[in-house]
């Protein structure tokens, strides 16, 4: 880093000088010195500014300016927070994945509000990696008529990216209000009432990727979706909206391999985190979640698809006045399997459903009919599991009567009433296993 050395100034208190005899009259002297002190200043002041700007230039060169760097500014970003800048973020995502540099960079600075229209960011790119850095904020059109003609389920997304790093301590701001007060699900009877609203940032076909330190607001839908990439890394992000927000879960794994998310903070208003079909090898530790549905697996094998999900571990997950804590769901009409699965180390306060597995989701609930199909569950592990349940059955293991649950071990759990006074149960159908120091219990056949 660069540096300004000062030898020596001049000052009212500087003894290096003294009047000589010729030195004049006393107010000849007091001019002198006036006019002494004002050069001094003058030459402070100067010494300031250049370092002020030196210091300008360094950070800028730093951050922002050196040749591998591409800031949304200078590709004609208003950062007013009305103006659509989701050009100005293409041009420069365009010409950070064109770059020969070894390690690209795109920059969004801080203290600044881009408002983007939907807008995906695509590779291949020619860096080996390429870094997006968030340090501003980024705010979705608040309108569902912005995407009349467009992909609803859609407002920012990478697709097809290698190497790509998301970090930065900015914020992603998805504006859902109006898509949720016309959602169907909690309007089926208003004219128009939307089912898809656009989820706040899609990873599709990445690999080797990474999203970290980063805060989500206020999805109309999901706020992360990570589909059928591999080995990508989420760390240290929050993500909030409403507990009655409809369907926005927190982060949605579809058809992926090798993911890890880790040290985050969630509360939404469907699943804190869900994993859907043709997933494996999914690492989930050290989540906070609520309010929210919980951690689930699925639902899985809806339309009577042939689901695939297995080595999946959760450990070391705290669930705060969520509807479901550890959950595995699956559609009767479904085929497949969801093997190798553990769930250890969480705490429960105040959940309604600390451990299910519902292997009879359908259409109507409460109305499921038994089915020769469905999703085989087997090889699930919970252990070293406490805390307290809202509803009197802490453990539901609900397994169809022609594809049972098999392989299931259940060891030291301890779960307690959260209203004094209630007695829970553990309600096990068609679930084979073993079972260890467990409470309520036993359930396991």
């Amino acid at each position: 880093m660069s540096r300004i050395y000062i030898a020596q100034t001049t000052t009212l208190d500087d003894k290096s000088w003294e009047f000589g005899p010729n030195a004049g009259t006393i107010e000849e002297r007091a001019e002198i010195e006036e006019a002494q002190y004002r050069r001094s200043q003058k030459t402070l002041v100067l010494l300031f500014i250049l370092i002020g700007l030196t210091d300008s230039r360094i950070y800028s060169a730093s951050i922002f300016g050196n040749a591998g760097s591409f800031n949304v500014l200078d590709y004609g970003a208003a950062a007013d927070g009305i103006t659509d800048d989701s050009q100005a973020l293409l041009n420069a995502w365009n010409a950070a994945c064109s770059s020969s540099a070894g390690s690209a960079e795109v920059v969004i600075p801080p203290n600044m509000i881009f408002f983007l229209s939907p807008v995906i960011l695509r590779g291949p790119c020619n860096s080996e990696n390429i870094y997006f850095v968030i340090s501003g904020t980024l705010v979705s059109p608040g309108s569902p008529s912005t995407w009349t003609g467009q992909d609803s389920s859609q407002w920012l997304a990478f697709r097809n990216v290698t190497g790509l790093i998301v970090d930065g301590s900015g914020t992603i701001d998805g504006q859902g209000q109006r898509w949720w007060d016309q959602s169907c699900r909690y309007h089926p009877e208003m004219d128009g009432c939307t089912r898809l609203a656009p989820t706040a940032l899609k990873f599709i076909f990445c690999t080797q990727s990474s999203i970290s330190n980063m805060y989500f607001a206020n999805s109309a839908q999901t706020h992360v979706l990570i589909e059928r990439c591999n080995g990508f890394k989420v760390d240290n992000v929050m993500i909030q909206s409403p507990g009655n927000s409809p369907n926005t879960d927190g982060i949605h794994i579809q058809a992926s391999q090798y993911v890890d998310i880790t040290n985050s903070k969630i509360s939404s208003g469907d699943d804190c985190i869900s994993i859907g079909d043709y997933s494996s090898n999914v690492q989930i530790y050290n989540i906070q979640c609520g309010p929210g549905h919980g951690i689930s697996i699925g639902s899985l094998g809806k339309h009577g698809n042939s689901a695939q999900v297995e080595n999946i571990h959760v450990s070391n997950a705290f669930f705060y006045g969520t509807t479901n804590g550890a959950r595995i769901k699956t559609w009767q009409v479904g085929r497949g399997y969801v093997r190798d699965v553990i769930f250890e180390n969480l705490e429960f306060n105040s959940v309604k459903n600390p451990i299910i597995i519902d292997q009879n989701y359908c259409d109507v609930r409460g109305a499921c009919k038994e089915m020769v199909t469905g999703v085989q569950v087997s090889n699930v592990v919970y252990q070293n599991i406490v805390g307290t349940s809202s509803s009197d059955i802490a453990i539901n293991l609900n397994c169809s009567i022609s594809v049972p649950c098999t392989d299931i071990k259940m060891q030291f759990i301890q779960l307690t009433p959260a209203t004094s006074g209630r007695k829970l149960k553990a309600y096990c159908r068609n679930a084979n296993g073993q079972e260890y120091g467990i409470e309520p219990g036993p359930c396991l056949s």
